[in-house]
């Protein structure tokens, strides 16, 4: 046990190197982490201590006194005007890569220190274990009612929205928020995501896709194992080499057997899980963090909005929304492709965090990805591209058996509304993408016409699932790759930042 103190609030330096701010962040987050972990096990072998054990999140604050214009080529690492920003921060190990970048670009941009110290904000004691140790479970009835009383606990008054969905308005002279997210809702999150996926947050990759049927998870189960076998043709092992890992639900790790490095004890031999979470996540990753995740949410908007909710604390570059939809004209096919454009929102989940009347644009840099993937993928392009896929509107609904209602209102909206396709999920995944400034697209494959007698009912689209499936995987894949080479600076739009916007990614 550690016999240190922890570091009461107060600043701890200030800093015009990048990494030196970066290591004042990590000390202080691990040496009061390191407290309360300490007192926490002393609490369960029965010590009561000497009154409540407390401890806090690092800080970084930035302040500026000229309202320069800086060069605002990128959308973020930057603040605008003068005053004072600032933001708690939480796992500098696991978000070090990202908070070297956004340190870097903000005294890049303004010139000015950085200053690092020990915020007011109470480090709640779940999350002072960052594998979602349950503390509650090791704590007999007697002394779980005492643990408030010595312990913080999450407070769910202090892990809300309000900055991202920009309704937070502390006055002309608040201190400003450097970051979308604050420590605890970050915090909440990460603890969130392994009990949704099974895997740890520190397997997720930076280019996300979604999708809402098991066939896509078993392709991209069964690319991924592919990718990590040896080869003897160059040309591949060099493509596979990029990916170093395939991780599983349960964390269940294949490595790469192209790379020197590879270990041989892998996922093959381990325990795999009994029993699968509610939304599983596979991960095929890069040392650099910019793999590919792909997370099973299965039906509807309230699965979308959950698990983006909290992919979004970690900062992705892209995620996509890969699954199936009801093709709403006579002239598409089963197994067409749809290349959403604009969305139609009655999936109603995020009604009070994004208002309707909010456009949510489609994003060039990812539309472009997609359909150039396609192109690739099935060797079709320009006109002759039309005959496979559509470009235009998807209606995203609540209800999945609205075919039951009366037509004639459903009808009529989708006519007004222009849609080509339905679906359950695509509007969410987009609306919250566009809410959390994480640029988003949408390719779906019609899989049903209900309007036209061809009902989704067993056996009626198995020749579509074979033909079509392994494809549709291959092109989100190939979307990704395209974005990533990209590059990120074009990848973060300006159209997805507020007027007042924080300066973190």
């Amino acid at each position: 046990m550690t016999d240190k103190a922890p570091l009461q609030p107060g600043s701890a330096g200030r800093f015009t190197d990048a990494k030196a701010a970066l290591a004042c962040v990590r000390d202080i987050y691990e040496r009061n982490t390191a407290y309360l972990r300490d007192r926490f096990t002393a609490y369960t072998q029965g010590e009561e201590g000497g009154g409540r054990n407390r401890a806090y999140y690092p800080y970084v604050r930035l302040t500026t006194h000229s309202g320069a214009v800086v060069d605002t080529r990128l959308a973020y690492g930057f603040v605008e005007g003068i005053g004072t920003h600032s933001t708690t921060v939480t796992r500098p190990d696991l978000f070090e890569r990202y908070l070297l970048e956004q340190f870097s670009l903000l005294l890049r941009s303004h010139g000015v220190p950085l200053e690092v110290g020990v915020s007011d904000e109470a480090i709640p004691i779940h999350f002072a274990f960052s594998q979602g140790m349950y503390v509650e479970g090791d704590l007999p009835p007697d002394r779980l009612t005492r643990l408030p009383d010595l312990f913080d606990l999450p407070d769910l008054a202090r892990m809300d929205d309000t900055i991202v969905n920009g309704t937070g308005d502390g006055g002309p002279d608040a201190v400003k928020p450097l970051a979308l997210f604050t420590a605890p809702r970050v915090d909440f999150s990460l603890h969130r995501l392994r009990h949704y996926t099974a895997t740890a947050p520190e397997n997720f990759q930076n280019f996300v896709l979604f999708t809402n049927y098991q066939f896509y998870v078993d392709e991209f189960v069964r690319l991924s194992r592919e990718i990590m076998e040896p080869t003897d043709d160059a040309d591949l092992a060099a493509y596979r080499r990029q990916y170093d890992r395939f991780v599983e639900p349960g964390d269940c790790v294949t490595w790469n057997r192209n790379l020197d490095y590879a270990v041989t004890d892998d996922g093959e031999a381990a325990v795999r899980l009994a029993r699968m979470p509610q939304m599983p996540a596979y991960h095929l990753t890069r040392p650099d963090g910019n793999g590919i995740t792909l997370v099973n949410i299965g039906v509807g908007p309230s699965n979308a909005k959950t698990i983006t909710d909290h992919i979004a604390v970690l900062r992705p570059h892209a995620w996509l929304m890969l699954g199936h939809c009801a093709g709403l004209r006579h002239t598409q096919r089963l197994g067409d492709y749809v290349l959403a454009h604009g969305y139609v929102r009655e999936d109603h989940v995020l009604d009070a965090d994004l208002p309707l009347w909010v456009p949510v644009p489609a994003l060039a840099e990812v539309q472009r990805a997609l359909e150039t993937a396609v192109e690739r993928v099935t060797g079709l392009s320009g006109f002759d591209l039309k005959s496979i896929m559509r470009t235009g509107t998807v209606a995203t609904i609540d209800n999945r058996n609205w075919e039951l209602r009366d037509h004639r209102e459903p009808l009529m909206r989708f006519s007004q509304s222009r849609a080509i396709a339905l679906d359950m999920e695509s509007a969410t995944i987009a609306a919250n993408g566009f809410r959390f400034r994480v640029p988003y697209g949408t390719l779906l494959c019609v899989s049903d016409k209900p309007m036209h007698g061809q009902l989704k009912l067993p056996g009626m689209a198995d020749r579509f699932y074979r033909e079509r499936v392994d494809q549709h995987l291959k092109i989100g894949v190939l979307a990704m790759e395209l974005l990533r080479e990209h590059g990120m600076e074009t990848l973060h739009s300006r159209k997805l930042r507020s007027l007042a916007e924080a300066a973190f990614q």
